[in-house]
């Protein structure tokens, strides 16, 4: 006679009541299947620049494989306070407003851990990474959602602050760029939002990984609004605007008496980020400008060809200002985002993600990424039109 473990009264229910991430559905599907082309992880097509994985590379010809600071090597932290204030004109700390993470996802999930406990609400702009509703339940607090509208180009406003924030309301997640949208918040935006959450006395959590990539707007950082600085968490990372998405490489900035708590979590969690990573990192902020202008334009010539594609075969796709998302409306179709993604995927080989992973109110559009090659693209474009022209014959 064999005994069953019951697993389940083991299992922490916050963790075991989170669903799986929507994009990865997508795409282990996809992955399974032959000559499928993806739109559907945003991960840039460009390798890491040579000179920074040389870095990386000699960094462990020198041996240097040791443990480094839990705040990570104090060179990179200098590097990144100067790469902040050259870029965005915002000071800080390298000793104690500082923290080099495992990828800015675990800066996220940190500074949420730090920031909120049972009985807090974090307001949450949707659509927006899927990553940061989970992380607020598993932390304890009460995820609210704020839902940005297509008709304001997915950005943040005022009055959608006031109508969700209530005496239990801690925390806002700033998500922008965005993903999935492409959405961008310009230094405007940002200030007139400020007064709603100096008004109600609100930590900021401003996840800025795509802030370099920015198209016909300067970027800017909300730490930059006046008086915000001190409300402010900023995560950030080398993964999109160096291509090191597999460095695994991210950090926070923030108040020193909210960074010192993160240090103490990724103390004990983590110990130190990747040391080889750190220090291809080094070489990245210091010589790394021309690379990121470089993949920029790459990505705004993109960007444009895609938006017009969709936009003439009748899938309404407002300009995106950021990241390397387009997020067009299918509702023309009459299919619902799942249906019209696993349509597309079955019948096309073409992956893109359901807008409705992001959060309800992405419901009736699909995001699709244009961190792929020009040709690739292109292909993926002849193929949705085909589909499209497909489903309007079948009507």
């Amino acid at each position: 006679m064999y005994f069953i473990m019951d697993y389940d009264c083991f299992l922490n229910n916050r963790i075991k009541n989170t669903k799986p991430s929507g994009i990865r559905k997508f795409f282990d599907i996809a992955n399974e299947m032959d000559n499928v082309i993806s739109l559907s992880i945003g991960e840039p097509d460009f390798h890491t620049p040579w000179h920074i994985r040389e870095q990386g590379i000699k960094s462990l010809e020198m041996g240097k494989t040791w443990y480094t600071p839990n705040r990570g090597l104090s060179q990179l932290r200098v590097e990144i306070c100067s790469y902040f204030e050259r870029r965005f004109g915002v000071t800080y700390n390298p000793d104690t407003d500082t923290l080099v993470t495992v990828g800015g996802s675990e800066a996220i999930d940190g500074a949420l851990r730090c920031l909120v406990e049972e009985g807090d609400e974090v307001l949450i702009p949707q659509p927006s990474f899927v990553c940061y509703e989970p992380l607020t339940v598993m932390a304890g607090a009460a995820p609210v959602i704020i839902e940005t509208k297509a008709e304001n180009d997915f950005r943040l406003t005022p009055e959608e602050i006031e109508e969700k924030v209530t005496d239990k309301t801690k925390l806002l997640i700033l998500p922008y760029p965005n993903n999935p949208t492409g959405a961008s918040m310009s230094k405007e935006d940002y200030e007139a939002i400020a007064p709603v959450i100096e008004k109600h006395n609100l930590i900021v959590l401003s996840d800025e990984i795509y802030a370099e990539l920015s198209y016909g707007m300067k970027p800017t950082s909300f730490a930059s609004v006046k008086g915000m600085k001190e409300r402010t968490v900023i995560v950030s990372g080398f993964s999109k605007a160096y291509a090191m998405t597999g460095w695994r490489l991210g950090y926070a900035l923030g108040p020193k008496q909210i960074i010192s708590q993160m240090t103490k979590l990724h103390q004990y969690a983590i110990m130190s980020a990747p040391t080889t990573a750190q220090y291809a990192a080094i070489e990245a902020l210091q010589n790394g400008d021309f690379d990121i202008e470089e993949m920029r334009e790459q990505y705004d010539m993109r960007r444009r060809l895609i938006v017009d594609s969709f936009n003439e075969m009748g899938l309404t796709c407002f300009e995106p200002k950021g990241a390397f998302y387009v997020f067009p409306c299918i509702k023309s179709t009459g299919l619902s985002s799942e249906e019209f993604a696993s349509k597309l995927l079955m019948s096309k080989h073409v992956a893109v993600v359901p807008g409705s992973a992001f959060g309800e109110s992405g419901e009736g559009f699909v995001r699709v990424s244009y961190s792929y090659s020009v040709q690739h693209i292109k292909e993926a474009l002849d193929r949705i039109r085909a589909f499209l022209k497909e489903l309007k014959n079948s009507d």
